[in-house]
């Protein structure tokens, strides 16, 4: 089997839950000629509806991001930010001022021409209509101008160490007026693909842009199927129903392909943060005492040996290795079941019940068994309760509040201070300690707000506010004649623009 094999070094990006398998030798593979050029890949969360503005949910963006929808400024692998719709932008002496020259003759798919009212127009929606959380990121922009038609200035009311990247994230998707009135079905944007069909839960259809002001698109459609189960998806690619599967939550299954020429095994990188996050204002977990003993009885690599067939890696910090503040934190709780007694006697909880609330994905269920029983050795008793995901998880445990403890993939880039510098955030954390530094940090020159998002991060592991179980791997399986599948997923989506069969 041919593979693509990149070890799982902690420079990572973010990714949603995808449900992928893969085959035995057989049908489907090289030897099978496809009758057209379009493909289909296999997914396990389907979004909920089309609307990341209004919806929270990884499946969303990954679906949309960067195929239907574009950014000013884009991240290529090595996370260095490149032009996107703008093709150079400079910021003021004082940083509070950037100027953004867009691109030309770049049309909407619904035939309206792109130009500086459409950035406008999105960003003061990101702050005036969005409901999405994620909204927080435009908390700096004080103003959105277009000085011509090809010609942004935005005016931020403090100088922002972050605003440039999170231009590639969600917040800076660009819309056009005429193109919102009903994101939920019918999304508008200046990316390859417009969506032609989707069947909320089933598949999801990417028709190829012939107008296309990028490089042109070497297949005619994609489309996206969704299996609630691992088996039913490496069925279909055995089958060659289907031509890969993304973000593989099967692990175990790669073994099946190392000698099989027909597919190509994809070991990349990713930032997602399988979490274990605890609600900081429910009890028991509103005593700091209760989270730190979670934290030190939990053996982070062990879950990741039996949970995810030793895929991933061991990272303490929310800070992602690929975030220019990242240090190495994992010290700070090293596995010590005496130590977590310790705390719960302490806290006068020797023996604890709690409820672990977790989505119905195979990565989360199967990291909740091992974590209940590194949980039930220090005496706490963990009730999983298993939900659906995405409709009731989000509105269970993220709208609603209502968990204790609960275990999911954070895919979003750079989501540290969404995270933690909000209390009002499903987990909850109390900010104020945090908030200071997070400020100066944000208005600082680049070394100092490196070295003072790394205290807001030793802050937050201090606090204990939550865990990271681990660091999430692009785990993929793809037909071998199919090229120029993502490797690495270091975008909010899941790039489908250079995606090609071998000729």
């Amino acid at each position: 089997m041919k593979k693509t094999r990149l070890s799982l070094t902690v420079a990572a990006v973010a990714t949603a839950a995808l449900t992928l398998s893969a085959c035995s030798a057989g049908s489907g593979g090289t030897d099978t000629k496809k009758a057209d050029d379009s493909v289909t890949l296999a997914l396990s969360a389907a979004p909920t509806n089309l609307d990341f503005t209004s919806t929270s949910g990884a499946p969303i963006t990954q679906a949309l991001m960067t195929n239907v929808y574009e950014t000013l400024i884009t991240v290529n692998d090595s996370g260095e930010l490149k032009p996107g719709l703008a093709t150079e932008w400079e910021a003021d002496e004082a940083g509070t001022e950037y100027t953004f020259e867009l691109k030309d003759a770049v049309t909407f798919s619904n035939g309206d021409t792109f130009d500086a009212n459409d950035v406008v127009f999105s960003f003061n929606r990101v702050k005036n209509d969005w409901v999405n959380g994620l909204k927080a990121k435009f908390d700096v922009v004080e103003s959105v101008t277009a000085a011509d038609d090809n010609t942004v200035k935005v005016k931020l009311a403090t100088p922002s160490q972050d605003f440039l990247f999170d231009l590639t994230t969600s917040v800076g998707a660009i819309f056009t007026e005429t193109g919102v009135d009903d994101l939920a079905n019918k999304p508008v944007g200046t990316g390859p693909f417009t969506i032609s069909e989707w069947v909320n839960g089933e598949r999801l259809v990417f028709s190829a842009r012939d107008d296309y002001h990028g490089d042109e698109i070497k297949v005619s459609s994609v489309t996206f199927r969704y299996f609630a189960d691992p088996i039913a998806a490496t069925n279909a690619l055995s089958a060659g129903d289907v031509d890969g599967v993304a973000n593989l939550l099967a692990p175990e299954l790669l073994s099946k392909f190392d000698a099989d020429e027909n597919f190509t095994v994809i070991n990349g990188e990713s930032s997602g943060q399988v979490t274990l996050s605890l609600n900081n204002k429910a009890a028991p977990f509103d005593d700091i005492r209760v989270r730190q003993a979670v934290l030190y009885a939990i053996d982070e690599q062990a879950v990741i040996d039996t949970a995810w067939a030793g895929y991933g890696s061991h990272v303490e910090s929310f800070a992602a290795p690929a975030d220019p503040y990242y240090e190495d934190l994992n010290d700070l709780y090293p596995y010590d079941p005496e130590r977590a007694k310790q705390l719960l006697a302490e806290a006068g909880h020797e023996s604890l019940n709690i409820t672990y609330t977790v989505p119905n994905l195979s990565y989360a269920t199967s990291s909740a068994e091992i974590v209940a029983s590194q949980l039930a050795a220090v005496g706490i008793n963990a009730e999983i309760k298993t939900v659906e995901f995405p409709a009731v998880w989000i509105d269970e445990v993220f709208t609603q509040k209502n968990y204790q403890m609960t275990t999911i993939n954070h895919a979003e880039p750079r989501d540290l201070l969404n995270m933690f510098n909000n209390p009002d955030y499903y987990i909850g954390y109390d900010n104020s300690a945090i908030a200071p530094l997070v400020a100066a940090a944000k208005t600082a020159d680049p070394e100092e707000y490196k070295q003072n998002m790394r205290a807001v991060s030793r802050q937050i592991l201090t606090d204990a506010a939550s865990g990271v179980l681990f660091l999430w791997p692009n785990l993929a399986v793809v037909k071998a004649d199919l090229e120029g599948f993502p490797v690495d997923e270091v975008r909010t989506g899941l790039d489908l623009s250079k995606l090609r069969w071998k000729q």
